[in-house]
């Protein structure tokens, strides 16, 4: 009987199942684990299931392994739901969809993730904010599993100058799943020849981190210290201009301040200290109109989406951050591009003739604008596609030139109407708070739904138009802020638009009960 039982376990199969998307690194993963469990006398057997295409659709890699006892076991080809003992997931929303499918049960899964995330084409093209909610996936992944292993192994592998198959890698390794020892493992890696030394320090890391239960915790990025201080560097004349801006957002209400002094250094980095005591000036007027009582949520609104509106993207600001050193750095950084390689990066631009209106003082913009004959003979020669190499003398120098006319914006064309449009949106705001303050927080909010450059900022602003036009139904109407937010949330949810007319029809039959 006992030597029943110890055959039996002996052929036992373990089965793991890998999730990636393209340019991870998962196949190479997976021959690591083949290879490391035929260094320990395992049988293994991989296959991969491919995803639709790179970075849209990941692919399942799929390894069966038991013990060669001299009988060749049969094994799948396959996954199937509920049959999994090892799960790794390349990144948060694939160990998501992962327990979605039932690959991940609770008696027997050890699930690995990496916190990090990559957004989802399903995610990408919803208007509005489309990012599935990480703490939820959080949570199911833990309520799913037997035992839930995640964090950051993408910012592991950076760090070590590797990929995340090594980290995840390492996190397998220090999980315990697998019986064998660390130094099979790192006797795989070193085997495989190519990035050995990052790959190794990517695999320790992970391991470590894994045994210890430790996190590899989010920064986020240009997150103000502790005092709401922004601390910043030039000249003496200029600090102090910053630094009094800095002190008068900072004596705003608490949940108002947080929000001004993040929007105040986003409009002074767009424009300049100028630009940032106007968007202080037009803060205060909603904050006279606000009150502790109500949580200052009007404050916070127009903190927000003021912030935003005077930040619009132009040709100027385009150009301007296509040609910043930390844009060219975090290029780098991400196609892992050494000291000793060239990089050759290729911007492409589709101007119409209303961009380049835009750039016109506002004058003279104008001027063509009102001549339908002169518009369309411009833009026959101007709307083409245009690819210009930022890495050529000539096609930074082009696009740098443009930046350096940010001095000069407030007398463009498109200056002006962003102006005009943003003074009138905001008044209709403040004049509502005082009647409907609930109502005013929402307008505020349709600020959303204002985004993009070219067409996509013309769509948007069409939606804009939409939405407020339910203003007039929705007058006078206890749940008149209800049914807006409802009628943004359409608009924000659907890109042809469709979900928002629906809202609009049943808003118009309230209106007529």
């Amino acid at each position: 009987m006992a030597k029943r039982m110890k055959a039996k376990e002996e052929q036992k199969i373990i089965k793991l199942a890998i999730l990636a998307v393209g340019g991870q690194g998962g196949g190479v993963l997976t021959n690591w684990i083949t290879d490391v469990a035929e260094r320990n006398g395992y049988l293994a057997q991989a296959t991969s299931v491919a995803g639709v295409a790179q970075r849209t659709g990941a692919t399942i890699y799929y390894v069966e392994m038991c013990q060669d006892t001299g009988r060749r076991p049969v094994f799948s080809l396959a996954p199937a739901q509920g049959d999994i003992d090892i799960l790794i997931a390349a990144e948060l929303m694939e160990a998501g969809r992962a327990v979605m499918r039932g690959f991940v049960t609770p008696d027997r899964t050890t699930l690995i993730a990496s916190a990090h995330r990559i957004a989802a084409v399903s995610e990408k093209i919803e208007p509005g904010d489309g990012r599935a909610d990480s703490p939820t996936v959080h949570r199911n992944a833990r309520e799913a599993a037997s035992r839930y292993i995640c964090f950051d192994m993408e910012k592991v592998a950076v760090e070590a100058g590797s990929v995340i198959s090594s980290s995840l890698f390492g996190a397998l390794a220090g999980s315990g799943a697998l019986p064998f020892p660390r130094e099979s493992y790192e006797e795989t890696i070193e085997a495989s020849g190519r990035g050995v030394k990052a790959s190794l320090a990517a695999f320790g890391r992970a391991f470590d981190l894994t045994v210890s239960g430790e996190r590899v915790e989010e920064v986020r990025a240009n997150a103000a210290p502790a005092s709401g201080q922004i601390a910043v560097e030039g000249p003496e004349r200029l600090v102090a201009r910053w630094n009094a801006l800095a002190s008068r957002a900072a004596a705003y209400p608490e949940p108002v301040r947080a929000m001004a002094l993040a929007g105040l250094r986003k409009v002074v980095d767009y424009q300049d200290l100028a630009y940032g005591a106007a968007y202080l000036d037009r803060l205060e007027r909603a904050l006279a109109l606000d009150s502790a009582e109500k949580g200052h949520a009007l404050g916070e609104a127009a903190a927000k989406h003021v912030a935003n509106a005077m930040c619009y993207d132009d040709i100027l600001r385009v150009a301007d951050l296509k040609t910043r050193t930390a844009r060219a750095e975090r290029i780098r950084r991400e196609m892992k591009v050494g000291e000793a390689n060239v990089l050759q990066v290729t911007e492409f631009f589709h101007p119409r003739v209303e961009e380049f209106c835009g750039t016109l003082p506002a004058r003279l913009g104008r001027f063509i604008e009102n001549r339908p004959g002169l518009a369309r003979w411009v833009d026959r020669r101007i709307n083409r596609g245009r690819r210009i190499r930022t890495d050529s003398l000539f096609g930074f120098g082009a696009l740098w030139l443009i930046g350096t006319l940010r001095p000069w914006r407030r007398s463009l064309l498109r200056h002006q109407v962003e102006e005009a449009h943003l003074e009138r949106w905001y008044a209709l705001a403040l004049d509502t708070a005082q009647r409907d303050y609930a109502l005013a927080v929402e307008i505020l909010n349709c600020r959303r739904l204002i985004k993009g450059y070219s067409d996509t900022h013309v769509r948007a602003h069409s939606k804009f138009d939409r939405v407020l036009s339910g203003l007039t139904l929705l007058e006078g109407r206890d749940d008149a802020a209800d049914w807006l937010r409802r009628l943004r949330d359409a608009a924000l949810k659907d890109e042809k638009g469709e979900m928002l007319d629906g809202a609009l029809k049943t808003v118009a039959t309230l209106e007529a009960v």
